[in-house]
């Protein structure tokens, strides 16, 4: 890009495994941020960098690449004296602490603002765990699919009468991620105003329930229980779902009027708008399932490709592909959501580019840290001598 990146000159150390806390971050380091890996070497850095079933050389994994682009990497064991020393050196000149800890162990670890406040007033401690700090469960392990299960999304996912089933995603830890990511940088504004940071809290459950949204509402004021509903259907818009095509599916998405008029005329059956059973929303939430069996007798009578030349740019609608024709989709190539990103250990490696745009253009990308990578050279910003890092690792501490 040919202009600073908005976060350009802002120093985040991060204890960080797995998806949530990875995610967040990723976005602030793609905007700029440099946003540094504290990673136990005896432990093999981000458990992720071990995880299959694709491998980049030794202690790197398609995995870690997903999650730490444009991130660097520094060594310290923070259980030794020798590391925490080195840690609080590098704290001084941060402006943000993150961890996605247990929400026992941000405080034993001496990464809360408690512990760093004294000396980095203007620190902000970010802390992203499954249930929080201040509770019974803060000790607790936890990951995306319990929260999914404890939440209820497993009820809604699926069709009727089918076993409970979780989004085929962790989309409670990518929330997760990316609220926490929201939080620091309205903190760091707040430091901007105050002069002062302190404690940012962010947990996988708090996130997964407030997602709830309306059907949650529905419930906390009605007692309404939104229950699965056949093809993939909204809970009160129709229609708006899956319905067959002559060779397939389609995903039709009828939100307002406008749309379900705009659908009948492309079917050639406007006499649809005049039917009583079919003239208003709520007649067609009422006689849902024998608007689907008419959509589906028209839909069939040509291809998903056919339906899809007619309806598109029109009112919503998508065909359903699998994740090979997702990625292999000429229009997310031609928008550069997929980018080539040359690794040391593959010349050809992939990844998926971050959706945000500054100035028309996507954010540059380098690729994730190898172990400690930068560890050398951040100690010796903050004053240690190379015999002293080596001392250091010599213990165990880097």
């Amino acid at each position: 890009m040919t202009t600073a990146l908005p976060l350009a000159g802002i120093r985040i150390l991060t204890l960080e495994n797995f998806g949530a806390g990875p995610f967040g971050s990723l976005y602030l380091a793609d905007l700029g941020a440099e946003v540094i890996k504290i990673e136990n070497r005896d432990q093999g850095g981000d458990a992720t960098r071990g995880m299959g079933p694709f491998f980049l050389g030794e202690h790197d994994s398609h995995f870690f690449q997903t999650f730490n682009l444009n991130k660097k990497s520094v060594t310290l064991n923070l259980k030794l004296a020798e590391g925490q020393q080195a840690f609080r050196r590098l704290a001084a000149t941060a402006d943000v602490v993150m961890n996605n800890l247990r929400g026992d162990q941000p405080e034993r670890l001496g990464l809360d603002y408690a512990s760093l406040g004294p000396t980095c007033p203007r620190i902000v401690c970010a802390h992203l765990s499954a249930y929080g700090r201040d509770n019974e469960r803060r000790g607790w392990p936890g990951y995306d699919y319990l929260m999914q299960a404890e939440a209820g999304y497993l009820h809604l996912t699926g069709e009727p009468g089918t076993p409970p089933a979780r989004m085929g995603l962790s989309i409670v830890d990518f929330m997760t991620g990316i609220t926490t990511a929201v939080a620091v940088l309205a903190s760091l504004i707040g430091v901007m105003k105050t002069g002062r940071g302190g404690d940012v809290d962010v947990s996988l459950f708090d996130v997964a329930l407030h997602q709830l949204t309306y059907p949650g509402n529905w419930y906390l004021n009605e007692g309404h229980r939104t229950e699965r509903l056949p093809r993939s259907s909204h809970p009160s818009a129709v229609p708006v779902q899956l319905f067959r095509t002559g060779d397939g599916w389609i995903f039709v998405m009828c939100m307002t009027d406008k749309f379900w008029q705009s659908l009948v005329d492309r079917l050639g059956r406007t006499d649809l708008a005049a039917d009583p059973r079919f003239a208003t929303a709520g007649d067609r939430r009422q006689n849902r399932d024998e608007l689907t069996r008419v959509l589906d007798e028209e839909f069939q009578r040509g291809t998903t490709r056919q339906w899809l030349d007619r309806l598109q740019g029109v009112l919503p609608a998508a065909p359903v592909n699998d994740l090979a024709q997702a990625l292999d989709n000429t229009y997310a190539h031609s928008v550069g959501m997929v980018r080539s990103l040359p690794h040391p250990s593959r010349a050809d490696f992939r990844v998926l580019a971050n959706p945000i745009k500054l100035d028309g253009e996507r954010l540059p990308a380098r690729p994730a840290p190898s172990l400690g990578e930068h560890t050398d050279e951040l100690l010796r910003q903050v004053g240690y001598s190379d015999a002293e890092i080596a001392a250091l690792r010599d213990r165990g501490a880097a």
